[in-house]
This record gives C-alpha cells, sequence and structure tokens, in this order.
C-alpha cells in the first residue's frame, strides 16, 4: 500500500481520527485562502475541513464520491488562454459547492483528477448498480 501525500501532518492525523474500517488516505492537501483549510481524498470520499463558520468554528464535511455531482477546474483565464494553469477547483455535492484553493496547479489537478475519477467510474461512481 502506497503512503499518502500530504503537506502537513496535522491535516493528515485529522483525517486519519475519522477513517472508516476499510478507508485509507490517497492525499491530504493544504489550501490558501479563506474558506477552506485541507482537502483530503480518501478511497471513499473527500474530506474538506470549511473555516468559514461565524465565531471561529470549524467543520470537517465528508463527501461521499457517489454524492458529488461534478469537479470542476476554476480559473480567471479565458477558454483561450491557460485554462488548466488554474490552482482551484469547486466540487458540487447536493445543492452546495465546495471552492479549494491549492498551493500550486500540480495538486489542484491531482486532486480533480482522482474526484473525477471516483465520480465517472462504476466503483465510486453515481452510476453504480
Amino acid at each position: 500500500m502506497t503512503a499518502p501525500v500530504f503537506d502537513k501532518s496535522d491535516q493528515l492525523e485529522q483525517v486519519q481520527q475519522g477513517l472508516l474500517t476499510g478507508e485509507r488516505i490517497l492525499a491530504v492537501y493544504d489550501c490558501t485562502g479563506a474558506g477552506t483549510g485541507f482537502v483530503g481524498l480518501t478511497n471513499l470520499r473527500v474530506v474538506i475541513q470549511d473555516n468559514s463558520f461565524v465565531g471561529k468554528r470549524t467543520a470537517i464535511t465528508s463527501i461521499p464520491y457517489r454524492n458529488i455531482r461534478s469537479v470542476s477546474l476554476l480559473s480567471n483565464k479565458s477558454w483561450a488562454g491557460k485554462f488548466f494553469s488554474s490552482s482551484s477547483i469547486a466540487i458540487a455535492a447536493g445543492s452546495d459547492t465546495y471552492e479549494a484553493d491549492f498551493r500550486g496547479n500540480e495538486k489542484a489537478h491531482q486532486v480533480h483528477t482522482v474526484i473525477l475519477e471516483h465520480i465517472t467510474t462504476q466503483s465510486g461512481g453515481p452510476n453504480q448498480p
């Protein structure tokens, strides 16, 4: 089994504390800006630390891949520009959209790819029988 990729050990530990039986961490990436503290990816779900609550409260939100409707790369560039230089993603689940800004394009693309693979395959996606 491959060791998870992570930016900060305390964030990795937060995700580890909430693992279900048989669940394994793929990656935990630190986020920049206000709102999102980190995004964790497991074989079953996306884990987001949301720091946007009033009163300095924080939520750890779990989103099973089967509940994700779409994942997007966000960019300030036009389609004719360098769209894939984005370091931000948006995850749509239910009526909510979660945005995360990463330290670098590579991390945003990794998160986008992992989520996209899960939501478009039978093993983790919405088309599961």
